[in-house]
């Protein structure tokens, strides 16, 4: 039996991988502003805080441009009411005659009622002196501001009358009655409504009329009123607000 050929010698079948050497680590490095990578801190604070009060002015101005409407379309409501237009001659409680020209240069708030008023009329007047005081208080010269009484009810508002009527309110109060026809073209003039009643069997009678307060400027224009609704320190709020911002209402056909 011949002998088995000579077998050639086993190959390895795992050969051994050569060692890599490893590369050594490298540490990263935050890339430099001076490179374009970033922007610092401060600098995106400031660029924030610029597009803010970018934006702060952008709504002032938008805020303020309202304002500016509204206050227009206020000017050319009370200019087609045509309340306040013309003068008057009336006598003041002191028996001192009186004109509205008088009051030119006077911020002047009104007030129409009648002494016999039971309830309305007082309350109304001492919320009238209480937004002069309020006004003042607030930093308003004295006397810039004057608030006036004109009585719907002239048959029994007399002078005398008057004067004993106002110890109980404010001390710059001034009150003014006339004829019965002087009082009703004022009333017109304002559009004021009063209308006597019935008398009792006293004699005695009320007078159903208009309440609301006239806010009239320097220039004798009326420039806002107030219903009984508002409060004194809403009142004076708004008063103020016209003191600040006051131009004089343009005449009729006047456009921007």
């Amino acid at each position: 039996m011949p002998l088995p050929r000579r077998l050639p010698p086993l190959r390895p079948l795992l050969l051994p991988a050569r060692c890599q050497p490893v590369p050594p680590c490298r540490r990263l490095r935050a890339p430099s502003a001076g490179r374009g990578a970033g922007m610092p801190v401060w600098g995106r604070v400031a660029v924030v805080a610029g597009a803010a009060a970018a934006a702060a002015a952008g709504w002032r101005y938008l805020e303020e441009e309202k304002r500016r409407r509204r206050r227009a379309r206020r000017q050319e409501e009370l200019r087609a009411l045509a309340l306040g237009r013309g003068g008057f001659q009336l006598v003041d409680h002191t028996g001192r005659a009186r004109r509205k020209e008088d009051f030119l240069g006077t911020w002047v708030l009104l007030y129409f009622g009648f002494t016999h008023c039971p309830d309305v009329c007082p309350e109304e007047l001492d919320k009238l002196g209480r937004v002069v005081e309020l006004l003042e208080a607030e930093g308003a010269r004295r006397g810039a501001i004057q608030p006036l009484f004109i009585t719907v009810d002239p048959e029994r508002d007399t002078v005398e009358a008057l004067a004993r009527y106002l110890r109980d309110f404010h001390p710059r109060l001034l009150a003014l009655t006339g004829s019965a026809e002087a009082v009703r073209q004022v009333g017109r003039a304002y559009r004021v409504y009063a209308q006597a009643g019935p008398p009792d069997a006293s004699g005695d009678y009320l007078v159903d009329h208009s309440i609301a307060l006239y806010l009239l400027g320097p220039d004798g224009h009326l420039l806002d009123y107030y219903g009984r609704s508002k409060s004194e320190e809403q009142i004076a709020r708004s008063v103020r607000h016209h003191m600040d911002t006051y131009q004089p209402l343009p005449p009729p056909g006047h456009t921007d």
